[in-house]
Formats: C-alpha cells, sequence, structure tokens
C-alpha cells in the first residue's frame, strides 16, 4: 500500500497521546527537522499531543533552539531514553527539575536495541555499561528523582554477568532521506550518515507504529537504485517533501558532497594549531600512535591528534572512525560532527557499533570532564547539567587501549612554554583529579578486571591506570610535582621512584619529527 503523501503538519497528526516517539538523526545529521517543528507548533496551537515518550541514540540539536529542543515542553513529553542530552539543553532542563521522567544510556546500546525490538527480542543484552552510571546497581540510567521504573537488569548467562536493556513497543518514528518513489521507497544518497534508519523504521512497522520519512525530493517508482533503498517502501506509512532549509545536511551546511561520497576534494596541507595545552596534550597523545591502527577520536581535545598526526606526517599512520558510521577521511567537527570529509566507506551505525563493541579500536582518545584515584571518568553529568554519555561507554569500555585528553585543572588555566619548559601563568579554578567523580561514565574497576591499557594525558603530567591504582609516570619540563601536581589533587597517585620527563620536543613551537 502507497504512503500518503501529507505536509509536515497533516503527517505529526499522526501522533497520539502517550506515543513513544522514535527520532533519527546525530548532531543535525539525518534529523527530521521539519518534523519535529510541525510537533512543536501542533502541541502550541492545540495542547496536544500529551505525555509523549521520546527514544533517541546520538544527541541531536544545535544546543540552542533546533532538533530535539523543539519538542522540550512540559505536557508534551513525559518520558525521555536518550544516548546523548548534551545538545538538547532544554529538554535536559525539564530532566533537571523533575519536570519528566529521563534516562541516559549509552548510544550504542540504544542502536542495537532498535534491531532487537524489530526482530520481537525480549531486550538487548551486553556487557556494555557494567559498573558505569547504567548499572542498576549503580543508577540504571535513571538521571532524576522522579524516575523510578528499572529498565536495565543485571542477568547472568553463560556463567557471564550481563545487563538487559528491556525492550518496549514503539508507536511512531520521525526519519529523514533524500529522495522517496511513488512506493515509499527511500535513499539516502545525499545524507552524510545512513544510522539505523532501516532499523527504526522495521522496529515501529512490527510494533504497529506510524513510520514518517521527511526527504527532498519524490521520484518515479523505479527509477531508484535498489542497493540504495535504506527504508523500504513496505515500512513507509507517511512522507513529507521538506523545505530547503529544514533539510540541511548538517546544522552548519547545506550540503557538502565530501560528506556524502559524491566527490572527493583535495585536502590542503593542515595548519599547524598554536602551542597551547591543547596542542601539547595532542602532541603527547599522537606519540602513542602506531601503524595500521583504528582510531575513534572524541570531540574537543582529542581533536587535536589528527592535526598533530597530519603536521607531523603521521595521519596515514591511522584510519579514522566515526561512531555515527563513517570508516576512513577525515572527521568533521562543530555542527557537522558525524560526518566526515572523504570516507572510504558508511556503514549504519548500529554496525559500527557491532565492531566497536567486539573491541574493533585499537586506539581510542576520549575526552575527560572529572576522573578520580579508582580511575573512574566522568563525562555525563556535572554538577546538575545532564551532558550524557553518547557512544563514550561503548567506546572506552571496548578500545584496546584507551587514553583519556584533557587539561589537568578547569576554569580559568593559562599556561604558556619557555624554554621547552611549562609555566604555569594562573591555575584553574576547578580540581579534576578528585576523591570520587559525580558519575562513573567509564569504570576503572571494569577496565583492571579487563586488564585494558588505559592512560591519562594532561598538559603536565600523564598517569596510567594499574591493578593497584592510577600511577603518576611522566611530569612536564618545569613543572613541581608537589606545588603543580600533588597539591591540585584531591587524592595522591602512586609514585615509584622519579616520574620521567614527557619529551621535551613536545613543548618546542617546531614540528616535533616523531614520525
Amino acid at each position: 500500500m502507497a504512503p500518503k503523501f501529507l505536509t509536515a503538519r497533516e503527517a505529526v497528526d499522526l501522533i497520539k497521546d502517550g506515543d513513544m516517539v522514535v527520532t533519527g538523526g546525530f548532531v543535525g545529521n539525518g534529523h527530521p527537522e521539519a518534523l519535529t517543528k510541525a510537533l512543536e507548533q501542533r502541541f502550541l496551537e492545540t495542547g496536544s499531543p500529551k505525555n509523549l515518550g521520546l527514544f533517541y541514540a546520538a544527541g541531536q540539536g544545535d544546543g540552542k533552539e533546533k532538533c530535539l529542543n523543539h519538542v522540550a515542553y512540559e505536557g508534551l513529553i513525559k518520558r525521555v531514553i536518550g544516548g546523548h542530552w548534551n545538545l538538547a539543553p532544554k529538554l535536559g532542563k525539564l530532566a533537571a527539575e523533575n519536570k519528566i521522567e529521563a534516562y541516559n544510556i549509552p548510544q550504542g546500546v540504544v542502536s542495537h536495541m532498535f534491531r532487537d525490538i524489530a526482530a520481537g527480542k525480549v531486550g538487548t543484552i551486553t556487557h556494555v555499561g557494567l559498573k558505569t552510571f547504567c548499572d542498576p546497581r549503580i543508577e540504571g540510567g535513571k538521571i532524576n528523582s522522579v524516575t523510578k521504573e528499572d529498565i536495565v537488569e543485571v542477568i547472568n548467562i553463560g556463567e557471564k554477568e550481563r545487563l538487559l536493556y528491556k525492550s518496549f513497543p514503539l508507536n511512531a518514528a520521525f526519519l529523514r532521506g533524500t529522495s522517496v518513489d511513488e512506493k515509499g521507497n527511500v535513499t539516502m544518497e545525499k545524507e552524510a550518515v545512513t544510522l539505523e534508519a532501516t532499523a527504526i523504521a522495521q522496529a515501529v512497522k512490527n510494533c504497529g507504529g506510524v513510520v514518517i520519512v521527511q526527504v527532498e525530493r519524490v521520484v518515479k517508482s523505479g527509477t531508484l537504485d535498489p542497493k540504495l533503498v535504506k527504508i523500504p517502501g513496505i515500512y513507509v506509512t507517511a512522507v513529507v517533501v521538506a523545505e530547503q532549509q529544514d533539510h540541511m545536511q548538517t546544522l552548519a551546511e547545506q550540503y557538502n558532497p565530501s560528506y556524502s561520497g559524491e566527490v572527493k576534494i583535495p585536502v590542503n596541507a593542515v595548519k599547524p594549531i598554536p602551542l597551547d595545552e591543547r596542542k601539547i596534550i595532542g602532541r603527547r597523545a599522537a606519540m602513542e600512535l602506531k601503524p595500521d591502527t583504528i582510531v575513534n577520536l572524541g570531540i574537543g581535545i582529542p581533536e587535536a591528534v589528527s592535526m598533530v598526526a597530519n603536521e607531523e606526517g603521521i595521519g596515514e599512520y591511522m584510519t579514522l572512525t566515526v561512531e555515527a558510521g563513517p570508516i576512513g577521511g577525515i572527521p568533521a567537527g562543530g555542527l557537522s560532527f558525524g560526518a566526515a570529509i572523504n570516507p572510504e566507506a558508511i556503514i549504519d551505525q548500529p554496525y559500527q557499533f557491532d565492531f566497536y563493541d567486539g573491541g574493533g579500536i585499537d586506539l581510542a582518545y576520549l575526552g575527560m570532564a572529572e576522573a578520580d584515584r579508582e580511575g573512574n571518568v566522568n563525562v555525563s553529568k556535572l554538577g546538575s547539567r545532564i551532558v550524557g554519555c553518547g557512544g563514550f561507554i561503548n567506546i572506552t569500555q571496548n578500545a584496546k587501549k584507551v587514553f583519556f585528553c584533557g587539561t589537568f585543572t578547569a576554569g580559568g588555566l593559562e599556561i604558556k612554554v619557555e624554554d621547552s619548559k611549562l609555566v604555569i601563568i594562573q591555575e584553574g579554578k576547578v580540581k579534576k583529579f578528585i576523591n570520587s567523580v559525580g558519575q562513573i561514565t567509564f569504570s576503572g574497576k571494569y577496565a583492571r578486571e579487563t586488564e585494558q591499557a588505559v592512560m591519562y594525558i594532561t598538559e603536565r603530567a600523564v598517569f596510567e591506570l594499574k591493578k593497584d591504582g592510577l600511577y603518576l609516570t611522566e611530569v612536564a619540563p618545569g613543572i613541581d610535582i608537589e606545588k603543580d601536581i600533588l597539591a591540585h589533587m584531591e587524592f595522591k597517585p602512586i609514585i615509584t621512584g622519579t616520574p620521567k620527563l614527557m619529551d621535551a620536543r613536545i613543548f618546542r613551537p617546531e614540528p616535533m619529527g616523531i614520525k
């Protein structure tokens, strides 16, 4: 049966009170902006629908008004189960004020749940999240006090401890593609990523729900390459042809053909970044790169690793991957994060997380908001601010070697480099190495049990996690251990002998020559 071709406002009339709605997207990549805008419009005009659930994998928003920020209204939303929250601060505010039920579970787990719900399984069984805040023995993924229902359970299977993330019915999906034919078959040739569109559509269809797809254009039946169809028409309830402003490839760019593989663009030599704390950390981290490695870089300071690698002529040592699905190429940043320039392949997000969860990443470089004496790291909840874990747990828990990259203190830190030495001009007001992190996004205990190699790289010191605790292993030239390190930690790391000096080349303006 052919789908209905509707306006966005007509399409959202298909949503009923109490529905569990799934939205696709990664930042702005693949997010159906016309649909979330229309849902907001309907609610403001009519006061309905009411008490919706919202279920999504990657964070979707610009940190201000767009994407999931459109639906952040008390009364419209009752429950949110999401992989990342920081880009939708209006939703985060509702959660922080206990106005909605709110859960945060790993992004990769959510992407796998879509497949398992489609297949009628009881839930997703995985090791991902054990001994983190997602473990029901800690917080069970609940992020405020009004959230009571347990959606994660500890089970033992095959004499191994695992987490069961329980399935539940899905009533509606908001998805996005490029072209649709008259029978509802959808391709994604101009999308930067394909994400989990197929799995979401299957899951909602098999739950008896409505699948609404936003597209750029309609084509004649029989003209689409069947190998490019990502959402078969048999899954589709309604189609909306969106205006150009609501169908940007990313939130930063209307269309970049190098993201979607239409063209390969020449990549000019990367301009060297200034010798600040970010570059110092990136340089020390880049020294851990090895030939023929598969790498994941987090957003923020870890992005400096690829910049340093290109400056040093060792960019070819690694194949960069992004959890959204790109393999190879150069990951995009900012509001285009999730895409990659000149990717070698773009696979569905659930498949990317299959590879990640099974140990496919050789080296992972991620950020670090807080770390403690047990080696735990928090990036997901900072005071009352709900950030969310995103793919952080999947990536850090399963990479063969993980590097947490961040400044030693935060809030006003100023440094300079002088005579190949590090000088602290002004210390940061906030200690990042504390007795106990506010939330366990990375479990040091789990890492020790699995004998994972873990390093913590800052501008002035390097730490390593070993079986008996956190060791201080390297110190920057010019840094006094007592005055500049121990005085700004809430605990004393293990120190055996004299920690070695960080390589002096890190603190010189010219390239290091590490190739």
